[in-house]
């Protein structure tokens, strides 16, 4: 496992372990920096090849991690028994006065689970989402994270009807917007889309696809579909598809390679994807945190499941649920419209990170002074 505890205890403890994590850690342990609220920023090496970690640190001017746990991959119940063991260490030896999670990966739910039996709060950035599909891991980890946190920090209005259905006291519930657009926000000028086209060769209009859920590439038969499908729409434009580790081998099987409009390549780093998503005709996927980023470009996203944990991005972004069935037709509609819908959700500004330090700053003042807790407006 990875480094030794630190000597002593510092106020906040960050949790992050995959690549969603990062784009929406980064403002908010920016934010708290200029608060002087010292921090620990812990990886616990969920996700651990450079490209799908190490990358985004650089990137985004993350500081790197204090903490590696190196827990590489395993299964569900694996992966989280390692993570767990290593942050119980962690926190024992050197108890935080509050834990950061994010999202809804492994690494969330452990760091929340270890928190709560230690009797250490727990914020959860990015609280409240529901796709009401208990057969996604991300749909259970997110909702036991919820119950075991003591700050909620939602990114849309809809996940707080959600979390009071659940008996969530509202006083813990805070409207902040969404950290991961402040990233993006951030960092526009970086995304240098006639580069992006001649790093992979890119010739005319294109289609980025990024597929990787158990749904869609996890037996046989649905990796045979998806690549059907993929390949009727290569037949109409280029497409890009940076393949994730889970279902490369079945998809490869399947001929995902064999259309010469295809170009597969491996994970990329933050800037080099959001380059050419923003250079795209549309984007095809199964990915919960591509349909905020796309809502924010401007550009359609066809999102290849039953549902989605981010409705918001279908009624105020340009994300729609989409079947292997109806995908084709899909692309062929975004195709032939000349102008596309643009609005972006409320609050989703470049100052969520501004307002979750707020949030954690009130927090641990009034639990230090035993006064009640000033608002933090929205």
């Amino acid at each position: 496992m990875g480094a030794a505890a630190p000597v002593k205890p510092t106020p906040i403890l960050h949790v992050t372990g995959a690549r969603p994590n990062f784009p929406k850690a980064a403002p908010v342990i920016a934010a708290l920096a200029t608060l002087d609220l010292a921090q620990t920023l812990v990886h616990t090496g969920q996700h651990y090849d450079d490209r799908m970690s190490e990358v985004f640190f650089r990137e985004l001017g993350l500081p790197t991690p204090d903490i590696n746990l190196g827990v590489g991959s395993g299964s569900h119940a694996v992966q989280t028994a390692a993570i767990m063991v290593g942050l119980e260490e962690l926190m024992m030896a050197a108890p935080p006065e509050l834990v950061v999670v994010y999202g809804d990966v492994n690494s969330t739910v452990a760091a929340a689970l270890v928190a709560a039996k230690l009797h250490i709060p727990v914020a959860h950035v990015e609280a409240g989402l529901r796709s009401f599909d208990m057969t996604m891991p991300e749909e259970v980890n997110r909702r036991l994270t919820d119950q075991l946190s003591d700050l909620l920090l939602v990114t849309s209005r809809d996940a707080i009807g959600h979390l009071e259905r659940e008996g969530i006291q509202s006083d813990r519930i805070h409207f902040v917007g969404n950290p991961m657009i402040d990233t993006l926000l951030a960092h526009l000028d970086s995304f240098d889309v006639d580069k992006a086209r001649r790093d992979h060769q890119l010739t005319d209009q294109f289609v980025v696809a990024t597929l990787h859920r158990p749904g869609n590439v996890d037996d046989e038969a649905s990796a045979q579909s998806l690549v059907r499908v993929l390949h009727e729409i290569a037949d109409r434009l280029e497409v890009v598809f940076p393949l994730h580790p889970r279902g490369r081998a079945r998809l490869e099987a399947a001929g995902l390679s064999q259309h010469s409009r295809i170009r597969v390549v491996d994970p990329l780093g933050y800037t080099e994807f959001i380059s050419l998503v923003r250079g795209s005709a549309a984007v095809v996927t199964d990915s919960g945190g591509v349909q905020e980023e796309t809502t924010v470009l401007g550009v359609p996203c066809l999102t290849l499941r039953p549902n989605t944990e981010r409705p918001v991005t279908i009624t105020d972004g340009t994300n729609q649920l989409v079947t292997v069935d109806s995908v084709v037709a899909a692309v062929d509609a975004v195709l032939a419209r000349q102008d596309h819908d643009q609005r972006v959700p409320e609050l989703w500004d470049g100052s969520a990170g501004v307002r979750i330090a707020a949030v954690i700053n009130n927090f641990l003042q009034q639990r230090r002074t035993g006064l009640p807790s000033m608002p933090v407006e929205g």
